[in-house]
């Protein structure tokens, strides 16, 4: 029981520090990822031919406020993973009533997660925007891998906990 305990809860933390990581980046050194941001939007790398550039945002105010926007999402998804890491911490040895309501704290992060970057960068960049098109500014993969892996260990820590 233990056992399956810290490995949610190291999961958790691990996401919890890419995800701490991505926003010290956006934060400190916001250059590269607002310059992914203001492409995307302006849709300035998808050929014109495509049909749909009609969407495009080309209003610095608009595409700084979508940055800001992506950031604070980013950094919600941390905060809650490390209230979750910090509450099932907190229920490691108790009984799994106690650990479960613990991990409502995880579970919202990781959900939130799952919606910045499958919802945030999969759906609205991705498709929308059509970032999957341009050959420069195309984070698709990235997204992709990150999604999944919120979602695999969002699955993983919801599965219930059973008494010794």
């Amino acid at each position: 029981m233990i056992a399956v305990r810290l490995s949610k809860i190291l999961l958790v933390a691990a996401l919890a520090l890419t995800c701490t990581l991505v926003v010290f980046g956006n934060v400190v050194d916001p250059a590269i990822n607002f310059g992914m941001v203001q492409h995307v939007l302006s849709m300035d790398t998808v050929p014109a031919e495509s049909g749909i550039t009609d969407r495009s945002i080309t209003e610095p105010a608009l595409q700084r406020a979508a940055f800001v926007l992506i950031v604070t999402g980013e950094a919600l998804t941390a905060l809650l993973l490390w209230l979750g890491v910090a509450w099932m911490l907190r229920g490691l040895t108790a009984p799994a009533a106690r650990f479960a309501r613990g991990k409502i704290w995880a579970i919202a992060g990781l959900s939130a997660g799952f919606v910045v970057w499958q919802a945030g960068f999969l759906g609205i960049g991705g498709e929308w925007f059509g970032m999957w098109m341009s050959k420069t500014w195309n984070g698709q993969d990235s997204a992709f891998r990150f999604a999944m892996t919120v979602l695999g260990v969002l699955i993983y820590v919801s599965l219930p906990e059973h008494e010794a």
